[in-house]
């Protein structure tokens, strides 16, 4: 007999992110899914049918479920990110809740950094607003391949097939012209439970996935073995010990791609090309390894290696820089200016840079380049020039999310000021110009 742990084990992973503006029923979707799919453990739906009745409600207020904090619940808005685990016989989920308010889009580009899929939800009263569209924008900086737009709360529009149809066709151009390569459009009622986990009897009209459906049957891949051969050095291991006078591994989590015996590598930043004589794997020796195992690997010539350096193989190696221009989200309070000083960290390697320029501000509202800004503060998503101290060797964000993503970071407390994005910015549209380097600021 199938044990349920065996079932779960079968089955795929799906991370996903829910978006949308204040009160467009996001908390109460999420509340939905994880009720009607028996997700709730029945202590949980208790407490959140106590507080719903101590309010006056009649019925449970299903968003309780998601939005933990107190200011969140005195609100009625959901302020930081709320993760939920949850599982089907089809799939497991890791769901981010991200809050819907200007304010928090920072919070967004957190949930969102590892999703495959993102739901964004629009009122069917107010259609596509702006923060609709700071949300799409994200999702595509981001490279999310599956956006589902939920145009939520039909209940109030009489369940109108128009109103969904215009909403639905507006965002699907905004979206594409961002480069967002599958959008999917599902009417809903989340406080009705309309095609959230059962399809809906108002709305026969529409003959689509309900968005539980979508979330346990859209594609998704995990296979990084495909990607670009990256693996950052972690830590050296030098035992020198009587059993092993001689051995020098180079431990780390494989970024992507795979890794065998007898390949030929190189060392980036420093560029010495050498060959994998072994791969330590869970304390046994193996002739392959591949993306997202932790190895250790053993290399032909002892070549001068530390952590935050590079391997990859010979013939695949990513360019080596120290002018990084790519897309940040500024997530701190305090703004980033032209000729501050920050610390950049990729994957594990961490270097003194300085920022060399702001070409330009994303309006999203009309995907317009405010240029020469000067500074970007908090929310803000804009284009920069960064002068590193010493060489990195970067991917750009579309070939490789793991390997083309950086944070800068305030060096006197290790605030994160910025996550950066190597590249382009998005898969279509024209860029912006970028100004020409202030030689003033070189190192």
């Amino acid at each position: 007999m199938t044990t349920t742990a065996e079932q779960l084990s079968a089955t795929t992973l799906l991370r996903f992110a829910t978006a949308g503006s204040v009160d467009d029923g996001k908390s109460t979707l999420v509340g939905r899914l994880l009720h009607d799919s028996k997700s709730v453990l029945t202590d949980q739906l208790e407490a959140v049918e106590q507080v719903s009745l101590s309010r006056g409600q009649e019925a449970p207020d299903l968003a309780l479920l998601t939005d933990g904090l107190r200011a969140e619940r005195e609100q009625g808005i959901t302020i930081d990110v709320a993760y939920r685990y949850f599982a089907t016989a089809r799939r497991r989920f890791i769901l981010a809740d991200t809050p819907g308010h200007v304010q928090y889009t920072r919070n967004m580009v957190t949930g969102a950094s590892t999703a495959e899929l993102a739901v964004v939800l629009v009122d069917a009263r107010n259609g596509v607003v702006e923060q609709t569209r700071r949300h799409a924008a994200v999702a595509a900086l981001l490279r999310v391949p599956h956006v589902v737009l939920a145009v939520n709360k039909m209940d109030l529009v009489d369940y109108a097939e128009t109103v969904f149809a215009a909403i639905a066709e507006e965002f699907t151009a905004y979206a594409a012209s961002l480069g967002v390569p599958e959008i999917t459009a599902i009417p809903i009622s989340a406080l009705a439970g309309d095609n959230v986990v059962e399809p809906s009897a108002h709305m026969d009209w529409y003959g689509g996935p309900t968005v539980l459906e979508h979330l346990e049957t859209v594609p998704v891949s995990h296979d990084l073995t495909a990607c670009h051969a990256r693996f950052p050095v972690q830590y050296v291991i030098r035992p020198q010990t009587a059993e092993h006078p001689d051995y020098r591994g180079y431990a780390g989590q494989i970024a992507a791609g795979v890794f065998r015996v007898g390949e030929a590598v190189s060392v980036l930043p420093s560029g010495r090309t050498t060959t994998i004589t072994g791969i330590d794997a869970l304390g046994e020796s193996v002739d392959i390894a591949w993306a997202p195992q932790s190895v250790t690997l053993r290399l032909a010539d002892d070549i001068d290696i530390s952590r935050g350096d590079l391997i990859a193989p010979a013939a695949d190696v990513p360019p080596v820089t120290r002018d990084v221009e790519a897309t940040v989200c500024h997530v701190a309070d305090q703004p980033l200016s032209v000729g501050q000083r920050v610390l950049l960290k990729h994957t594990t390697r961490t270097v003194k840079a300085i920022v060399k320029d702001i070409p330009s501000r994303l309006t999203l509202d009309d995907l317009s380049q405010h240029p020469a800004p000067g500074q970007l503060v908090a929310n803000d998503i804009g284009r920069v020039v960064v002068r590193t101290a010493e060489p990195l060797a970067l991917d750009t964000y579309a070939d490789s999310r793991r390997t083309g993503s950086f944070l800068l970071i305030d060096p006197a407390d290790g605030t994160t000021l910025s996550a950066g994005m190597a590249g382009t910015a998005f898969a279509a549209g024209a860029e912006p110009v970028v100004a020409d380097d202030d030689a003033e600021w070189d190192f």
